[in-house]
């Protein structure tokens, strides 16, 4: 069976084409439109070995997702290519109605277009892209797996908000995020057989969207994101948790449409991006702060602080830990920021190796000093690669 994903977001889409047969599921094919809506954007398809293919349109124009994804529609459907059996999408939000990953009907589309209210800056492109797919595809079936379905397993005391009853039944409560992630992490542990599978894990999922999560026995108990992916830690382009006052008082220094301007800044105006003053990428915030730059140096330490606490507090809720697994593009490839945000967790029994910490790798490995109490493990997020696993399972649960 071959799978096609898609995970799209506000300006990109990244796509991934799988086989999937018995137990086994493998990526064939990669790549990825970037710069959507810009003046010019990026084109990337590889194969599993890495041979670029995309036949020299490295540079693209995309104003639109379904301008986007008309590109993707004609590359994965290049002459030596293997016809799609099957579509899955990486969706941010279920809203309140879904609660499991699922085929996509008629029905399903009508609770996600319900469920923008609840993300409105991730679920509607999303939507655009399925229905566009749905009509390109018609003959293949199409499934919806949520970023929050993972994070079920949290207690209600870990879901439930502080605020009046009606809003509760609204669907207003703790939905957390990067779950397909965690999920992944969680099966790439349970496979390796040089390392014991951690009863109380954290999971520092860093990119430019950040989330840490905690897990017992591979289940989420508690995470930082919240109803929406604009909570928690402190992000790229996203602040994490704010005081609900200052929240109001950004609103009444707006004028005009102030939720929507508000919004936007929330989004793409704060974090690391109004910390630094510098684009969302760590890699140069990295290199500013090895020339000195005061600003980027406070970012990088607002930024380690946050996932420092958070870390602090999971240890507390789950009475110690075995093992912290770093993910995403910073928690994977930024050796710095792994070293900051334990550094001072010895009287912990949490300690990295200076030189495994600094060596590159794109499987699982371990970083923890001999002698650490707690493993520190480095694990690629593959949540196309999960996406492929579900959709398969419900392709074959449906025969």
């Amino acid at each position: 069976m071959h799978i096609l994903v898609i995970n799209s977001g506000s300006s990109s889409i990244k796509f991934s084409l799988f086989e999937a047969e018995g137990e086994e599921t493998r990526s064939l094919f990669e790549g990825e439109v970037t710069g959507i809506g810009g003046a010019k954007g990026s084109f990337k398809f590889r194969d599993a070995g890495g041979r670029d293919l995309s036949g020299g349109r490295s540079e693209v124009k995309a104003q639109t997702a379904v301008e986007a994804i008309g590109l993707v529609v004609g590359a994965v459907s290049g002459e030596g290519l293997p016809r799609v059996d099957a579509v899955g999408y990486r969706v941010v939000h279920p809203g309140a109605k879904l609660d499991r990953h699922q085929r996509i009907t008629g029905e399903v589309l009508k609770d996600l277009e319900e469920a923008v209210v609840f993300a409105p800056l991730h679920d509607p492109a999303v939507i655009e892209v399925i229905k566009d797919m749905m009509a390109k595809f018609p003959s293949v079936a199409h499934y919806a797996c949520f970023d929050t379905v993972f994070h079920q397993t949290m207690p209600q005391a870990a879901t439930t908000y502080p605020i009046p009853v009606e809003y509760r039944e609204r669907g207003v409560r703790r939905y957390g995020f990067h779950g397909l992630s965690c999920e992944s992490i969680v099966q790439q542990l349970r496979a390796e057989k040089e390392i014991s599978f951690p009863k109380r894990m954290a999971i520092a999922h860093l990119g430019s969207g950040c989330s840490v999560t905690a897990l017992v026995d591979g289940c989420s108990i508690d995470t930082t994101m919240g109803l929406t992916p604009t909570g928690g830690v402190v992000m790229g382009t996203r602040p994490g948790d704010l005081d609900p006052g200052l929240v109001l008082y950004l609103l009444r220094q707006r004028k005009g449409d102030q939720v929507g301007a508000l919004e936007k800044m929330l989004n793409h105006d704060a974090g690391m991006v109004a910390l630094s003053g510098m684009p969302n990428d760590m890699k140069a915030v990295r290199e500013a702060v090895a020339k000195g730059d005061a600003r980027a140096g406070l970012a990088a330490e607002i930024f380690t602080r946050s996932v420092k606490k958070a870390l602090g507090g999971f240890l507390a809720l789950m009475g110690g830990i075995d093992a912290i697994v770093f993910a995403g593009g910073i928690g994977e490839h930024d050796a710095r920021s792994r070293a900051e945000i334990l550094a001072g967790m010895d009287g912990l029994g949490i300690s990295i190796n200076s030189e495994l910490n600094e060596a590159k790798g794109n499987a699982v490995r371990r970083i923890s000093a001999s002698d650490s109490a707690a493993a520190v493990l480095v694990v690629p997020a593959k949540e196309d690669w999960m996406i492929a696993i579900h959709v398969h399972q419900m392709a074959q649960s449906s025969k």
